[in-house]
């Protein structure tokens, strides 16, 4: 390959395989539709997608591809969505507005080919899946910064609907605008929290004294944006995607490190996969007695089950100011140690979901 048209030719020629390979693959997909729909088997496989992303990332690593795993599961998640749509296509509602980080969190796993519903609360997307309105659900459930998401614990308490999977996503925040130039923006939109968030960056591109409107969301600080040359906003990544908003500059928020992690919500139990985690709420009948809580504990601990977090909540009970504990802890609900350690406390336990450990 000596010349530029060379290269263009190859690749041209390679995307040639790699469609007809796709179709080949979408054919078999199609017949594993069926098999589920005969079985009732659940479309959305988290651990099966796992799975065959580690052995790829392994086949990758041994052959000293050029891809890293980030690359290699962005592209096949893509091509799982449209796998899942050919099977069956499903609809997913999410904490709404269009453009949100829910959104954003629902697409980087189902795909731009599936039919998203937003929803304006939490309550509404449980509610949804209750009636069957929607097959999947995606709700954040904790931030590093701001702790845990009350309201979707709630619902979690009283709801049939179980957690499927969980993702762990980065909270970046974009600097979008159609001005020209910096010295042409007379106002900047974003939540109020955006404003919070990217003080530094306003501060050194000597945005501080430029009017600053708060509003809903930053999906609507997008939007405004997109309707106002000289004004711009401080979003997510997919709002100005979605808006067509030109993003100035990426990753303007202050903490680096802020994460959400989301749960993805349905009406089915995943199998076994090894690389588990499951969620559960406690509601001690001796709660009340000193040291209840730490027998219950003791428990998990003689069956060496490692705990990753736990959390109180007021109970809401009509008996007084009682607490209820949300649980996470490494494995499966069905695995044998597990089960052994759950049936000493079976009255006191709802089972929450068990689901393939997100990528922190």
């Amino acid at each position: 390959m000596k010349t530029l048209q060379e290269c263009r030719e190859l690749i041209d020629s390679i995307d040639n395989e790699i469609l007809e390979l796709l179709n080949k693959r979408m054919k078999v997909v199609e017949r594993v539709g069926e098999i589920k729909s005969d079985t009732q088997t659940a479309i959305y496989r988290p651990e099966r997608e796992k799975e065959i992303i580690d052995r790829l990332t392994s086949i990758n690593k041994e052959s000293n591809g050029i891809l890293n795993r980030g690359a290699i599961e962005a592209i096949y998640l893509e091509i799982f969505a449209v796998s899942r749509n050919l099977e069956l296509p499903e609809r997913i509602a999410y904490l709404g507005p269009e453009g949100s980080f829910t959104h954003q969190a629902a697409e980087s796993r189902f795909g731009g080919m599936s039919e998203y519903l937003s929803l304006n609360s939490i309550h509404a997307v449980f509610k949804t899946l209750e009636s069957k309105r929607a097959k999947f659900g995606v709700v954040p459930i904790e931030n590093s910064r701001d702790g845990i998401v009350g309201e979707t614990l709630d619902y979690l308490a009283k709801s049939s609907v179980k957690i499927v999977a969980e993702l762990y996503m980065p909270i970046h925040m974009s600097f979008v605008t159609k001005a020209d130039r910096l010295e042409d923006i007379t106002k900047i939109y974003s939540k109020d929290k955006g404003f919070g968030q990217c003080r530094e960056f306003l501060l050194e591109h000597g945005f501080m004294n430029i009017e600053q409107i708060p509003v809903e969301s930053t999906a609507t600080a997008a939007i405004l944006a997109a309707k106002e040359p000289n004004s711009a906003a401080i979003c997510s990544h997919i709002a100005a995607k979605l808006y067509g908003v030109p993003t100035l500059f990426e990753n303007v928020e202050d903490a680096v490190d802020n994460t959400t992690r989301f749960v993805i919500l349905s009406d089915f139990k995943n199998g076994i996969s090894l690389e588990d985690k499951t969620s559960i709420l406690v509601r001690l009948k001796d709660g009340a007695e000193a040291g209840s809580l730490v027998r219950f504990l003791e428990d998990f601990n003689d069956k060496k089950i490692n705990l990753s977090k736990i959390e109180s909540r007021p109970s809401k009970d009509k008996s007084g100011f009682g607490y209820w504990f949300f649980i996470d802890f490494y494995g499966h609900i069905d695995e044998e140690e597990i089960q052994k350690a759950i049936k000493k406390h079976a009255d006191e336990v709802t089972w929450l979901g068990s689901y393939v450990k997100g990528e922190n």
